[in-house]
């Protein structure tokens, strides 16, 4: 029979069997770290020769927690500024002179699903290696800062390494953008005036700047969704660099496949449209997001009708299914709302849904799109914009700066594109350095000039 204090003596056993795994871990990373170090005259980094300074203990942090060894550092002696280096750091990919590859790797996994405090708080739970809330904020920043100083390079390998679900029929290019508080103010009730210059819609509150979106998705037959490249940029002007990246993503998956066919797909913002129409992307259908195109819809209606009214359930129901089902549905829902603005002329809301409607017309074509196995919605770019973004850089009381916000996102976009692992591979690998040793180093002191023969033997 088990005592009432047997489980809680087992959970006991648990955790200090795990303590002692980690303890011999920690023993044998550092024997092996140890054995790694060179300790030699001089040695070759980069090209340069570096000599020995002195011998020193640095704490790494490990997967199985912090371990002490003791290094050999070296200095380039024609660097006046120059830092030490310690080859052993080169050579076994050490992150930010700190982190193993393999912590490191990890300690970013967490730390972009979550705050560093829950981060920190997790790691202890779990018991291996035991990361500050302050090394868990710094890390991000620093791999970000690595990342973006090649991150062209970075993107094309990955890239190269893009797999297509099988099945794959049609690609879908998206792009949208949700407030967030990046660079932000103290007041964030006041509307923002600058956001037109910024090539989004003059409203939010201050404080927040449009964080982009984009996605490239990849279809089936029936247009439903097998994968997608998920992509996002803290706050820039006209959302540059995010359409630079989509371009390029766009344009690589259809050099792997020409025979896929592209959806373009986005609400109705001028900014978007201009670039998706333009010769930056390959020719291919475009859309305007079904359900942005029904909130309008919606909008006119209840203007008519009231909101809330059975009239405006009934008849935007109907004129809704018009429009995605039926061929010309566009053209029908174009000529009932030309008659609600005549029957209502004082209404402004029908006249400016019909103006959005009658300018957005060739955009939707949703019967037609559907026959075709395409998509006729944002909802992946959409649902990018609340899983990259808003879950993360929008919790309570936070503020962000633009490089802050986008140490999180890239490694975030990386992960919820099936692309971390490869996305830190690539990273890591900036982080090792070759080391050569010089053998047979003699130290060389230069002889002091020698007198002229005269005045030797003016000195006897």
């Amino acid at each position: 029979m088990v005592g009432k204090t047997g489980p809680r003596a087992f959970a006991e056993f648990e955790r200090e069997l795990h303590e002692r795994v980690m303890a011999f871990e920690r023993d044998v990373i550092a024997a092996e770290m140890a054995t790694r170090d060179i300790d030699a005259d001089a040695v070759v980094i980069d090209g340069k020769v570096h000599r020995r300074v002195l011998r020193q203990s640095q704490t790494y942090v490990t997967a199985a927690g912090e371990v002490e060894v003791e290094r050999t550092l070296y200095k380039d002696r024609t660097d006046d500024e120059g830092h030490c280096v310690s080859p052993m750091e080169l050579t076994l990919w050490i992150i930010g002179n700190f982190w193993t590859p393999r912590a490191a790797q990890q300690a970013l996994w967490v730390v972009t699903q979550m705050t560093p405090q829950k981060s920190e708080e997790l790691f202890k739970r779990v018991g291996n290696m035991t990361p500050s809330k302050s090394s868990l904020d710094r890390l991000p920043k620093l791999v970000s800062e690595r990342w973006e100083g090649n991150r062209e390079a970075f993107e094309a390998a990955l890239r190269e390494g893009l797999v297509i679900p099988e099945g794959t029929v049609s690609i879908t290019a998206s792009l949208d953008g949700v407030l967030a508080p990046v660079d932000g103010g103290n007041s964030p009730t006041q509307v923002r005036a600058d956001a037109a210059a910024e090539g989004r819609q003059s409203k939010g509150p201050a404080g927040y700047r449009e964080t982009s979106c984009a996605t490239v998705s990849f279809c089936d037959a029936k247009g439903d969704l097998l994968g997608a490249i998920r992509l996002a940029r803290a706050p820039e002007p006209k959302k540059a660099t995010l359409k630079e990246m989509l371009t390029a993503e766009v344009r690589a998956v259809l050099k792997a496949r020409p025979d896929l066919k592209l959806v373009k797909i986005a609400d109705g913002a001028n900014d978007n449209w201009q670039y998706l129409s333009s010769p930056a992307l390959p020719e291919g259908e475009e859309a305007i997001d079904f359900f942005h195109a029904t909130e309008h819809l919606h909008a006119a209606i209840a203007a008519a009708y009231g909101d809330g009214t059975h009239e405006t359930q009934f008849r935007y129901a109907t004129l809704r299914d018009t429009l995605r089902d039926e061929a010309g549905g566009q053209d029908k829902v174009i000529r009932a709302l030309k008659h609600l603005a005549t029957k209502h002329p004082q209404r402004k809301v029908i006249a400016r849904e019909l103006a959005y409607f009658r300018k957005n017309k060739p955009r939707m074509r949703y019967a037609d799109l559907k026959r075709q196995g395409f998509m006729i919605g944002s909802g992946v770019v959409e649902a990018a914009c609340k899983t990259l973004v808003t879950q993360r850089l929008k919790q309570s009381g936070m503020r962000w700066s633009a490089g802050g916000a986008q140490a999180i996102l890239t490694p975030r976009g990386w992960d919820q594109s099936e692309r971390f692992d490869q996305a830190w591979a690539l990273l890591a690998a900036t982080f090792h350095t070759e080391v050569t040793v010089l053998a047979n180093v003699i130290a060389f002191k230069p002889e002091s000039p020698r007198k002229p023969k005269r005045a030797r033997a003016a000195s006897r």
